[in-house]
């Protein structure tokens, strides 16, 4: 969904359309909201108007680059470069954001222009050699000094979806410059290496210690794999993928180990989302469920809790996660503790999101929750009712609603093992 905050004319039709704006008209909130996305964005996009003055943008690159989805497999694609020289790393590494507020977030990643071509997936079609300079600006391992010419000033757009984070004002690309920085090896490695597989690029980078996100973006511009297999992939299937690839190696890491030996629960409440995780001491399995309140950003209507979650058991699974991305980013971060711990265990992994989630931002947010919540302490229990109760005392929704929507919750509940019988 594209926010557009400089056309009074289209503010007015969508307010009129949707009721809320017109309800409202002042920071009553009559929306239901604690804070309001439309004020929100209006801030962010008369700070980045005043920088906008040009179809020239010059500055420091993180470097990034976004790939679109849209018409493919014919689609948008471009490096994104933000009106500012210096330290831009922050700009476009998640694994450094979680200690960011909302504001923060929105004007982070809204100053990130984008200029955009379209180009077939297939890295063979690349009339101007677009695709190839992303890769190279790819290899730096520090922010590089870059240049966008684009074919006019770039309206304030903030562009926000579940999977990717949110990106700024984007517009046709004329010319694409750059110096690059100092080199990262390890990534100039892979990109070099046109006979390893792409899902063997990731785990040996990720293994290498890469931030999953930089090689996410590595990825999405086809810079990994068998030379003639090599593609471009969407931003936010790239992202998905990455984390997919990433658990499957660790959760089969992790089937060697044996089981915990007792239950665990961690917590962490992160941008008015509280996720809870329990280990279970049994063999490997996995599942997350998230309840999105009303009055956010996938349940405006109400008026209860919408849940949605998906399930795997020990065998895993061959089908699309219901929830989508989310589900991939928890079983990687999950993942890594249990492997982290040489320990494996039954995974319930469980979120609630609240009203003060006025935007999605990407499911960096999830996995970079639950990463911290994994670090903490956990919660020890002898039991399996003592540790549930507990994890219902931290949740608004009852153990009810929980259980309906869980295969785990209705195993440990419900059915019967052979220790009952002996």
């Amino acid at each position: 969904m594209e926010l557009r905050g400089i056309s009074p004319s289209l503010s007015f039709s969508r307010a009129r359309e949707s009721g809320i704006c017109l309800a409202c008209r002042s920071a009553k909130l009559l929306c239901g909201k604690p804070s309001c996305p439309v004020l929100l964005k209006a801030q962010v996009f008369t700070r980045l108007q005043e920088r906008l003055t040009s179809p020239q943008i010059l500055g420091n690159s993180p470097p990034s680059a976004f790939v679109g989805r849209f018409g493919y497999p014919k689609v948008n694609v471009g490096p994104m470069v933000p009106p500012i020289r210096g330290e831009t790393s922050i700009l476009d590494l998640p694994e450094r954001w979680l200690k960011l507020s909302f504001d923060e977030v929105i004007e982070y990643r809204s100053l990130l222009i984008r200029g955009k071509e379209r180009l077939e997936v297939h890295e063979a079609k690349d009339p101007h050699g677009l695709l190839e300079k992303l890769q190279i600006s790819l290899l730096s391992s520090r922010p590089i000094s870059s240049e966008l010419l684009l074919k006019k000033v770039p309206l304030p757009v903030l562009t926000v979806n579940e999977e990717a984070p949110p990106f700024g004002p984007s517009a046709s690309l004329l010319k694409y410059e750059f110096q690059p920085s100092t080199t990262d090896h390890r990534v100039e490695k892979a990109y070099y290496d046109d006979d390893q597989k792409a899902a063997d690029a990731v785990v040996r980078l990720y293994e290498d210690g890469l931030p999953v996100s930089r090689i996410q973006k590595a990825f999405s511009v086809g810079m990994f794999g068998l030379g003639k297999n090599r593609k471009l992939v969407p931003t936010r299937w790239s992202i998905t993928a990455v984390d997919s690839n990433l658990s499957l190696h660790l959760i089969d890491r992790l089937k060697e180990y044996p089981t915990i030996d007792e239950f665990r629960v961690f917590e962490k409440d992160h941008l008015h989302n509280r996720y809870m995780v329990m280990l279970i001491p049994a063999l490997y399995s996995f599942e997350w469920i998230e309840a999105w309140f009303p009055n956010t950003a996938w349940n405006m209507g109400g008026p209860y809790p919408e849940v949605m979650g998906d399930y795997e058991p020990y065998g895993g699974r061959t089908t699309y996660a219901a929830p989508g991305g989310c589900y991939y980013s928890v079983r990687l971060a999950t993942a890594e503790y249990l492997v982290g711990q040489r320990r494996q265990a039954t995974v319930l992994a469980l979120r609630e999101i609240y009203p003060g989630y006025i935007l999605p931002l990407g499911v960096w947010t999830v996995r970079e929750a639950v990463r911290a919540a994994m670090n903490s302490s956990p919660k020890l229990f002898d039991n399996f009712e003592d540790a549930f109760s507990y994890v219902l005392s931290r949740f608004q929704i009852g153990r009810e609603r929980w259980v309906k929507a869980s295969t785990i919750l209705k195993q440990m509940l419900y059915q019967k093992k052979m220790t009952d019988y002996s």
